[in-house]
Formats: C-alpha cells, structure tokens, sequence
C-alpha cells in the first residue's frame, strides 16, 4: 500500500469558472501532518485531522455515527507514528487522502473505518485479531482484503497472488475494491518521487488492472483521473500536447458548448421541463481519443452537455424536447436507461447540430443515475444491507452490485489459473475485454459474456468442464458452429454428446482459436495437456471418391429452345424437375441447362454465352442425377446408415465424398440417380431422419466442370 510522494505533475482542471462537475479538493499534506503530529485528540473529541472526512462524510450521511471513524483514526494515527512518507509527510496522511476520497463519493461509515486502517496490519504491529475485537468482523474483512502478501513467502509471485486474493475477498464484499482503487489513486497522484522505471511499471499495472476494474465496477470518477495519471507517465509527449490543446481552448474568447447549453436551458424552459443544463469538460485521455478519431478539435469537442433531472420519464421528455428543436445525430443516440451496462451505468446518450453545424454531445440522466455513474458501487452504501436490495430487482446477474456477473467468471477460472504467471497474464486478458453482452439459454436463464465471445465460451460458461462433450449449437433456433460468434440479445442452445443423436466430442486446438474468456482457454488447455495425443477421432475416416454403377446424366426431358441442339444438365447445380432452369449455347451444338439460382448463370452470361430457353417435358417418367449435401455430427457408423436410408429410397448412388470431420462435424457429398423427379424431396427427408444428420440439401459447385 506504500504511497509515494506528491506528483507536481498531476493534471489538473484546466477550464477556469466554466461550469462543471464538484472538483475533487487535494488534501493540504502539510497541514494534515501537523494535526497527525500533535496525536490523538482528547477521548471523545473529533481529531481536527479527519475534519475534512467527516464534512465530506456527512454531506451524503448527515446522521452517521462518527465514533468509529474516531477510534480508527486514533488507532491508525498511534500506530503509524513515527512512519514517513518518501516525500516527508507522516504516513498517517496516505490513509486520510484515501478516506477522502471514498467519504467524497459516498461510502458508508464502515468503508470509511476500514480505510483509515487499511495499512495497519501491513506496515505496523496491529494484528488483525485487534482490527475484529475492536471493530468488528465487517471491518476486519476488508482490512485483510486489501492487505498485501509477503515477498518474503511468495517472491515474485507476491504481486499476482496479492490480487488473485484482493478479487477472492471483493466477491464477498465488493467494497475491498471500492479501498483498493482509491489507494491506487492517492498512490499514483503522488507517484512523482520514484525511479522512472517504477512509475512505468506501477502506472502500467494500473492501466492494465486497476482501471479495468473501476470501469467495471462503475466508479468512473476514479477511472478518468487514473487514466490520466497514467497517461501522464506512460505518454508523457501525447500527453503535454493534448494539455495544451486544452489550454488553448479554455483561453479562447467564445466557447460554443457554453452558446448551445444556453440554447438547451432555453428550450427545456420554455417546455416546462425543471432540469440543470451542465458543461462537463472531457479529462485528457478523452481529450487525446477525440483527436486520435476526428483529427482535427472543435471547440465543442473538449467537452459534453450534462443534462439532470428528477424523474426517469423526464430524461425521455428532455431527449423528445432536444430532438425537435435541434438536427439529431442518429447514430449517436443509445439508450442506457432501458438498457444499463453491466456496472450499473444508466444514462441516455445523444448528440444535436445547431443551425450552424456545430455538434454537441449530450448526457440526460437524473441525479440519482449521475451518482452511481461517478461513484459505481461504492454510491450504493452498504449493498449488503436491506437498504441495498433495491438494486438487485434490475436486468440480471450483471445489475447485482454484490456480484457482478464479470466477477462470478472470474472467480470461476482464477481457481483453475495452474500458476501465479497464468493467472497475471489471463486476468489481465480477461479485463482487456472491455464490453460485455447477455446471451439467452432456451429455458429463459442468461449467460454473461464479454463482447466476442463465440459459442464455445457459452458452452464452457453454462457447463464448466462438462463442455468438453459439447458438438454444436442452434443460435436463435438455427444450427450453428460452435465458432459462431455471439450477439447480445442471441439465444443459443447448446447440443451435447447424446443429442440429436450425436455421439461423444471431445475438445480440439481449434477451439481455442474460438475462446475469447479465460475459463474457456484454461479448460481447453488443461485438457489438452492430459491428451497429448490430441482429440480422438470417431467419425468416419477420409474417402476416397465412391464410385457406384456409371450412369449418364438424363437430360432427355429438358427440352431447349434450339433445334438440333443436344442437352447436358450442369454438374455445378444438377438441375431436375419441377427446377426452374435456364441454358446457355457452349461450343459443339450442346446447351448446357442450369438452375436459375445457380452462381454459374452469372459467369455464363459475363461469359457472354448466349441464353437458351428450357422447360421440362415429362418431368415424372424419367431418371435424374442430383448432387446432394448432408451435414451430421460426427459419429460411428454414420456412413453405413446414410447409404442404407438411400438405398432404401431406392437410389442408385453414381458417387460419394466423405470429408474429414472438423469440429465434431462431417459434410457428406452425393452424387444420386434418381428413379423419377418427384422422389428428391422424399429422400432428402429419409436422410435428414438419420441420426446426427441436421441438415441436407442440393450441392452447389463452383467448377469449370459445370460448362
């Protein structure tokens, strides 16, 4: 938890008197050591160093019991005594700038207890039995959550298992984290004393880690300034020139967010509609993202319109006011009210154009949505508390803020992490993955899945390890590949070895090229590394062509507008009766007939062969040949009961491919004499009704052949 000393670099504001969000006051270091210094204050009586606490604290609680932030400052104080700073401050002022900041967005009194202790039982002699007789279990649980690992007992493996347990303890009790990130921040706000390289690396583990789990947890108020802090150290270039961008801006003379949120306040006057019309300056990662995709700024582009009310029904009546007075942008509007994201995130968003063409980006929420969207969980106070269960009745398992649905999955696969480095490496993946949809199973139960996660995922996220035996999927009641990639509102049903009459599966390399979560690849690795030898094979082998009694296509009844002309039907499409068809004049007098849907009618005509009417004449007395093509789940034996269920159809099959099974599947190519026309439709049935065939249909072959 060590903090370091004060950063002068750390952005701040940059818009002078513009209208904005509460500024975050730093803390006075110097006057805060001092109080620290005189020790603790008469039994009963507030320290004047929590003063700035407590104002914060009361703010959002005005009836809190302060005598436990009391005792826990008097402890921390005495047992930090002595202790400095790298940058000389008594150390008792990094657990008083860490309190701040989560008194200032709203955590509870508990919260606030155990951040004043939170490096107790690291860095002094207070053990954690003291912590729990003289604050309670509660506290004593956070106070370890956030406690790190010795080097000493795990070397290098201390940073990794120190997070492995911090994310073990937040799936208790999400406010381990709340603790953790604000320590983060007051840490890298006063970064500015250490070796270069270990700023890199802390600022580094914060971009990687740190600020993946605030936007998940929807604490962006700590979010946005990390991203700076971090962008400042690790792109100190980009970073200089998108502050002076924002300088420059904020000295011009005429500002047009500031133009049109008077036009807006106008508007929504005249309307009747009581709201506060804000201007909410982007912070310089958002700043440096803008420039990155528009290239050239505009003045409005520094910042957004933030638009509060009080009710939900008034953000809608805001949206319906803003887009008939002003040009919407269509593809700008999104709906998080209706929808929330999965950290609890609920606002409308938009965008207008004023006469002129300038551009406005706009946020309607009301004020309770604007305080979970800055502080996240930790607005919530103590979710695990009756208070706290009226924001479990939202969309699922992603709106729990006791469980997320992204930290149930992890949680899932961090117990199968084989080693601290896979674990790193894997957590740092997963939180890479930076939006996340809701899939539908069949029973109307969901499953949570990062942003590209294919079916394989889904298999292993409702099934575990026992997705191992998983052959495919119906997406939306169609069948697909278990490489199918998701969508969010998709509902996918996952078929397993003894389904559709498949037998068993196994897992191959190729699913891995699929995986996109962790739990996912772990499973599948830990599989293949206890079958080296690589999935078994129980389809059937490759074949070679089967080649049954010759026969010549019969093209007797298609009868062409050409006289004299001789008749071939087109193997690319092996048009029979009722098909409607077409032909086209090739060299030797013949006309080749295809179907009209067939792709080969397109090259015919760029070809600039010459279109020949066909039609059918007796389309019931004749043989045909078509090419059909059976898709099955592979198993045994299947070969043997697709040619039984032809022959009993009483078809001649002419020949036969069998390709190699991918992905517990087999496609099957057959090339069939027909006894009449009107019998296709009744054998394409017969071999649909053989177990572990999903699919058959006509073959469409892109061959020079098909001339």
């Amino acid at each position: 938890m060590s903090a370091e000393a004060t950063n002068p670099a750390t952005p701040g504001p940059i818009t002078p008197g513009a209208p904005r969000r509460r500024a975050r006051p730093r803390i006075d270091l110097r006057r805060l050591g001092r109080a620290a210094l005189l020790g603790p204050a008469a039994r009963g009586r507030l320290p004047d160093a929590i003063g700035h606490v407590v104002e914060a604290h009361r703010a959002h609680y005005p009836d809190a019991d302060l005598e436990p932030l009391r005792r826990a400052y008097v402890l921390a104080e005495s047992s930090h005594r002595g202790q400095m700073r790298k940058s000389g401050e008594p150390y008792i002022t990094h657990p008083l700038a860490v309190t701040l900041i989560l008194a200032e967005l709203g955590a509870e009194t508990t919260t606030l207890t155990a951040s004043l202790l939170h490096d107790t039982v690291e860095d002094t002699d207070v053990t954690l039995d003291q912590v729990r007789e003289e604050f309670g279990e509660e506290v004593a649980y956070l106070v370890d959550g956030v406690t790190k690992l010795e080097k000493v007992d795990y070397g290098a493996a201390a940073e990794p298992e120190t997070f492995r347990k911090m994310l073990v303890a937040t799936g208790n009790d999400v406010r381990v984290m709340s603790i953790k990130l604000a320590d983060r921040l007051h840490n890298m706000r006063t970064l500015g004393v250490m070796r270069q390289e270990k700023q890199e690396r802390i600022a580094k583990v914060t971009r990687d880690v740190l600020i993946p789990l605030a936007e998940r947890l929807g604490v962006q108020a700590l979010k946005t300034e990390l991203e700076d802090l971090v962008f400042a150290i690790l792109h100190p270039e980009e970073y200089a020139e998108t502050r002076t961008l924002m300088a420059l801006n904020a000295a011009r003379g005429d500002d047009p967010l500031a133009a049109i949120a008077d036009e807006v306040r106008g508007v929504l006057r005249e309307a009747g509609l009581s709201a506060e019309v804000l201007i909410r300056p982007r912070h310089f990662v958002s700043v440096h993202r803008v420039k990155r995709k528009r290239g050239e700024l505009r003045g409005s582009d520094f910042g957004r319109l933030l638009v509060l009310v009080a009710e939900d029904a008034d953000c809608y009546g805001v949206l319906g006011e803003l887009h008939t007075c002003f040009t919407p942008v269509v593809a700008e509007f999104k709906d998080f009210i209706a929808v929330p994201k999965f950290n609890l995130y609920q606002s409308l968003h938009t965008a207008v154009a004023r006469a002129d063409g300038e551009v406005a980006e706009v946020l309607i929420r009301t004020h309770q949505m604007h305080k979970v969207a800055e502080a996240g969980v930790v607005a919530l106070g103590n979710p695990y508390t009756p208070s706290g269960e009226e924001h479990l009745d939202t969309v699922g398992e992603r709106a729990d803020p006791t469980r997320p649905g992204w930290l149930s999955r992890l949680l899932d696969w961090q117990q199968s992490a084989p080693d601290a480095d896979t674990f790193w490496s894997t957590l740092r993946e997963d939180l890479a993955q930076d939006r996340e949809i809701t899939v539908f199973r069949p029973d109307g139960g969901t499953i949570g899945l990062p942003a590209g996660a294919s079916c394989v995922d889904a298999a292993y996220a409702q099934y575990g390890e026992d997705a191992h035996a998983c052959i495919g999927a119906r997406v939306n009641g169609r069948l697909a590949t278990l490489s199918t990639v998701l969508k969010d509102g998709d509902t996918v049903q996952l078929l397993m070895a003894g389904t559709e009459g498949a037998a068993a599966s196994e897992p191959s390399r190729d699913w891995l090229d699929h995986a996109r979560t962790p739990a996912a690849r772990i499973a599948i690795r830990r599989w293949l590394a206890t079958h080296p030898e690589g999935p078994s094979d129980t389809g059937p082998e490759p074949r070679a062509p089967y080649s049954g009694p010759s026969a010549r296509p019969a093209a007797a009844n298609a009868v062409v507008d050409q006289p004299g002309a001789s008749v071939r039907l087109a193997g690319c499409c092996t048009p029979v009766p009722p098909d409607e068809v077409t032909g086209f004049a090739i060299r030797g007098g013949v006309v080749t007939v295809h179907r009209v849907a067939c792709s080969g009618v397109e090259r015919m005509k760029d070809a600039g062969r010459a279109e020949v009417g066909v039609h059918w004449a007796d389309a019931q007395s004749a043989e045909y040949r078509v090419t059909l093509l059976a898709e099955s789940f592979s198993r045994p034996h299947l070969l043997a009961d697709l040619t039984e269920a032809i022959a009993l159809e009483g078809v001649a099959i002419i020949s036969a491919t069998v390709e190699p099974p991918a992905q517990g599947r087999v496609r099957h190519t057959y090339t069939l004499q027909l006894p009449d026309a009107a019998h296709l439709q009744a054998l394409m049935r017969a071999m649909r009704n053989v177990p572990g065939v999903y699919d058959v249909g006509r073959a469409q072959h892109a061959t020079a052949g098909a001339l």
